[in-house]
């Protein structure tokens, strides 16, 4: 099986801007002060901010009480870096040295869905190589500094993006099979905020298309995501089916967010209605209702880590 990491979000990207991290995590971050040799975060660690309180009364009286989730409290957080290297090991192996002005830890803290049971799981070990300073956040943190940085959940998904085509490309060369078709179909909203977007964003169009009509093309430019409202679409890169949306499901958007070539193609399934959203308002979006910038982060990282599993 091949080593599968969750990208950090680096300053040799072509699309990362040091300052607009900077701005996104002192306008809500705690500043830290991190002496030589602190652990930071460990492989396979999970957030334990899920209790009793938060699962159905039924299942929580049957679940065994487990002491460790009174014993410490950890939340995941995300750091950007601004004095000193931190490590990032897996299975024993160094992956990467973080050094000032880049961000990591990010991929636990916006894969995390609130008011599940089941959390997120740290991919590394962060050790700190020399004395560091550091800012963080958690994930309410990072909801609260969307309203004042947008642009930084653009940017985010811009870098975790150059990784998607990496991995796209090794999916395309592969020579299809069984074992990497994907049934995946996951949606990123639900119906409640469905409506929600259609109320409120105004320069959004509604577009319909028949069972069978080509929506967008690998390879040719896109200036619009789409949110599928009604009916299902495949998305394809090469001949090979890597996801089935039906409505809540969001696809496009590595283009509109970066400006890029299209990555994939995407056919309707069946009669089908698309919430077409330019730039302009995605950001208005964002900044006006930060939960909706986090599903889409969320939807990236989920789609980062499925990528890399049908590589696997």
């Amino acid at each position: 099986m091949e080593d599968t990491v969750d990208p950090f979000i680096s300053s040799s990207s072509g699309y990362y801007d040091p300052a607009v991290a900077k701005a996104f995590f002192e306008s809500s971050g705690i500043r830290q002060e991190i002496p030589a040799g602190t652990t930071l975060f460990v492989e396979n660690e999970k957030s334990n901010k899920q209790t009793l309180l938060k699962r159905p009364l039924a299942k929580a009286l049957t679940t065994p009480i487990n002491s460790e989730l009174f014993a410490r409290a950890n939340i995941h957080r995300m750091y950007f870096l601004t004095q000193g290297e931190v490590d990032l090991t897996a299975g024993g192996k160094l992956l990467e040295t973080i050094r000032p002005g880049e961000v990591f830890g990010e991929m636990a803290v916006i894969s995390e869905i609130p008011d599940l049971e089941v959390a997120s799981t740290r991919s590394a070990t962060a050790t700190t190589r020399s004395e560091c300073r550091a800012w963080s956040l958690d994930g309410k943190e990072a909801e609260a500094g969307l309203v004042k940085t947008p642009e930084f959940a653009l940017m985010l998904m811009s870098v975790m993006f150059d990784r998607l085509r990496l991995l796209a490309a090794r999916l395309a060369a592969r020579t299809d099979t069984a074992g990497h078709r994907s049934n995946r179909s996951e949606p990123v909203f639900d119906a409640a905020t469905l409506a929600q977007l259609e109320e409120k964003l105004e320069r959004a169009t509604v577009v319909r298309f028949n069972e069978g009509a080509r929506i967008m093309i690998e390879g040719r430019p896109g200036t619009s995501m789409y949110v599928v409202l009604e009916g299902s679409v495949a998305v394809t890169i090469g001949k090979r089916i890597v996801e089935k949306l039906s409505p809540g499901g969001v696809f496009g958007e590595m283009a509109l967010v970066d400006q890029s070539p299209r990555t994939a193609s995407a056919q309707a399934r069946s009669d089908c209605a698309l919430l077409s959203i330019n730039r302009e308002a995605l950001i208005g979006l964002v900044k006006a209702d930060p939960a909706i910038g986090m599903a889409m982060m969320r939807a990236v990282a989920a789609r980062v880590r499925y990528m890399n599993g049908l590589l696997s």
